[in-house]
């Protein structure tokens, strides 16, 4: 979280976008209260943060060196503080299917986590398949077991793309009523408490798969985002990063315009 402060000076807002800061204690939302007290301005530097916990104790005691209860009675303070200050807050929920030092996860207390984090005031809880390897059978009974505490719109799918199933799992929990997605582009992200475990699903493989299917995707091109921008955008930035881009979708696009260029 070192460099949140220069991250969210260097960003050219857009009115109506949240640019959401990760907050994983309370002296985390401290020093980002300060950060915004010192930086006044018409559109503040961020209106939103997330807070995180897992839905086992093996995870949460790598990850925050803490259990699960209390990790909840700490975000408890953090939610409540962040609220008071006019802050939207949005949960997360780590390790949804299988846990990398626990197994396979009981959904009943995935649900039970996400439903004490919709309590604590959260507008929203994004459920994650942090070790990516969720099928979409498993998405679809893990949803099914939350939504009977949390309705689908309070709640959002977040899929590690490890296996290769992260967009076959978007498609899943769109089927089950879920209508928020975290992606990244050009497949960036990963977990160092979950050993091997790749990025979030790529955007560009997202948006293909959605193309020419019942759903919209919210964004500036009537409705849709234009996916010859994500993909140069996903693959500027993993050149900056120095690795390849992990969207097929991307990597397919590229190798068509080559194949065209090289026939001028």
């Amino acid at each position: 979280m070192g460099g949140t402060a220069d991250v969210l000076k260097g960003i050219d807002r857009q009115k109506d976008v949240h640019y959401s800061v990760l907050v994983p204690n309370k002296r985390g939302l401290d020093d980002l209260l300060a950060l915004l007290d010192n930086n006044p301005s018409d559109i503040p530097l961020t209106d939103e943060v997330s807070v995180f916990t897992a839905a086992t104790d093996g995870f949460n005691k790598a990850n925050l060196n803490c259990t699960v209860k209390e990790s909840l009675e700490n975000l408890a303070l953090v939610t409540r503080t962040a609220l008071d200050r006019g802050l939207r807050v949005r949960g997360y929920v780590s390790v949804v299917i299988v846990c990398p030092y626990s197994g396979k996860v009981d959904y009943k207390r995935v649900r039970e986590v996400a439903k004490e984090l919709i309590d604590m005031g959260c507008y929203e809880v994004s459920l994650g398949d942090t070790v990516g390897q969720g099928k979409p059978h498993q998405i679809g009974e893990m949803l099914e077991e939350v939504k009977k505490a949390v309705p689908a719109e309070k709640l959002a799918g977040h899929f590690h793309d490890t296996y290769g199933t992260g967009v076959a799992n978007v498609l899943a929990a769109l089927d089950h009523g879920i209508r928020t997605i975290d992606a990244s582009v050009g497949g960036l992200g990963g977990c160092p408490y979950s050993p091997g475990a790749t990025g979030n699903v790529a955007t560009e493989d997202v948006l293909y798969a959605l193309q020419g299917s019942p759903y919209q995707v919210a964004g500036t091109n009537n409705g849709t985002i234009d996916l010859k921008e994500m993909v140069n955008i996903g693959w500027w930035i993993s050149s900056e990063l120095g690795r390849p881009s992990a969207s097929r979708v991307a990597r397919a696009v590229r190798a068509k315009e080559e194949r065209h260029k090289s026939r001028l």
